[in-house]
């Protein structure tokens, strides 16, 4: 068969190994000039590394990743760093990336609220029945099971700070997955996760897989004569099997004689999209050392989390340059994604004092801000239900994007994992549960 793909990112890489190994002709489309999608990096001539736009990380959990990078020959590339991830109470930072330093965060209070909090994440850890836990909002679950002080100080900031308006509305298996797959060791890939995509694309390339960056798709129509036709780049080509790993919107507008009901579950999907900012620092900011700053929105901080990358892997591989992240998930039309970057670091600068009071603007190299108005889907309740069929309706197209890893939170492990298993049901070889 002649397959194409729509998507460079890790979901469309996969899926193209696998096709490819099975025989079949793979050619991939990427609008972008690079691979990766949005686990892409960048670097300076002066970096040995590449720093993500959208920070990165995998978990000792992470299967589908690992095991693909060990069927590649490069587990040996994969770096696990002990990083510290911190937790604000009362205007003090604590260590909160272990079971026992949950048990002394002062934040969660002594007695039964620790308690409630031990049973409950024990139970959310052992139970897979996550089916059932998807009926009820994050929030009312957490609030009667963890307790109202265990949530507020604990996941209701998660919440808000992931989805902002629709906080009260996320389910609560989007929860227990989070907390059953995540593991506190962190990982990376020697190099950068765009060192792997690279690596990664040239692997595909050598097996004869086309890769065409900078190539945008303008529709996809099926043609009872010829197949699937694909307008990309000024020409049209026919295709027997077709994948879309882009977002919802992206498949709806590429796919416009796709039935009314699929087009309305794509366009009905909920997301949040994301503004992050990078910098380069002549100074470490973390006098502590510390990695990933969990940061609550009620405490007047104007980003989600705070991430010292060079706290995780060495400033060596960055130059010695010292690099932090800023980042915030977000609706599209909110302010940040009109700013300049410049606007963006005054607006963020008077927060950077708060982690070191020593901090001024003269610190900063230079700054890089990524914008997406696709980051992260809203699972509401009863979510399984609104799930797009990865088999669409239109004979030989297929979808797979991380709005279809429910319940598992989006990430490139689940990328990896709906890539390939869309090649096995374009291989007839396993069908949707």
């Amino acid at each position: 068969m002649k397959i194409a793909i729509i998507g460079a990112g890790f979901a469309g890489l996969a899926a193209a190994y696998d096709l490819k190994k099975a025989g079949h002709e793979v050619v991939i489309y990427e609008s972008a000039g690079y691979v990766g999608g949005l686990a892409s990096g960048f670097k300076e001539p002066r970096w040995d590394w590449h720093v993500e736009k959208f920070y990165h990380h995998w978990f000792q959990s992470d299967r589908h990743m690992l095991g693909l990078i060990r069927e590649l020959g490069w587990e040996d590339k994969v770096l696990f760093p002990r990083p510290y991830t911190v937790l604000l109470d009362n205007g003090k930072w604590y260590p909160f990336d272990s079971i026992l330093h949950a048990l002394l965060f002062p934040g969660l209070g002594f007695g039964l609220d620790k308690i409630r909090f031990g049973f409950v994440g024990l139970y959310l850890r052992l139970t897979n029945n996550w089916k059932a836990l998807e009926k009820f909002t994050a929030d009312e679950w957490m609030r009667k099971y963890a307790g109202r002080r265990v949530y507020e100080k604990m996941w209701k900031p998660l919440l808000v700070g992931k989805f902002g308006p629709y906080y009260q509305d996320v389910n609560m298996a989007w929860m227990w997955a989070r907390l059953k797959a995540r593991t506190t060791r962190l990982g990376t890939f020697e190099g950068g996760f765009q060192r792997f995509a690279d690596m990664f694309a040239e692997k595909l390339r050598s097996m004869g897989v086309e890769i065409r960056l900078g190539v945008g798709v303008r529709f996809i129509k099926r043609n009872q004569a010829q197949g699937l036709m694909i307008d990309a780049g000024g020409t049209v080509e026919p295709y027997d099997r077709v994948l879309v790993t882009t977002s919802p919107n992206l498949m709806a507008k590429f796919c416009p004689d796709l039935p009314e009901d699929y087009l309305k579950g794509l366009l009905g999907l909920k997301s949040m999209g994301a503004v992050v900012m990078v910098m380069s620092l002549k100074q470490q900011l973390s006098q502590d050392g510390y990695y990933w700053f969990n940061l609550p929105k009620e405490a007047g901080y104007p980003f989600l989390a705070l991430v010292e990358h060079t706290n995780f892997v060495s400033k060596e591989h960055f130059g010695g340059d010292h690099i932090v992240y800023a980042g915030d998930y977000l609706e599209a039309g909110h302010e940040y994604f009109s700013m300049s970057d410049e606007e963006l670091l005054e607006h963020f600068t008077p927060a950077f004092k708060k982690f070191n009071p020593a901090f001024e603007k003269d610190w900063v190299k230079k700054v890089w801000v990524f914008k997406t108005n696709y980051a992260q889907p809203v699972p509401l309740a009863n979510h399984s239900k609104n799930i797009p069929a990865m088999q669409t309706p239109i004979e030989g197209l297929y979808f797979a994007s991380m709005s279809q890893v429910y319940p598992w939170d989006r990430g490139t492990n689940f990328a990896v994992e709906i890539g390939r298993k869309a090649a096995r049901m374009i291989l007839g070889k396993n069908h949707e549960s």
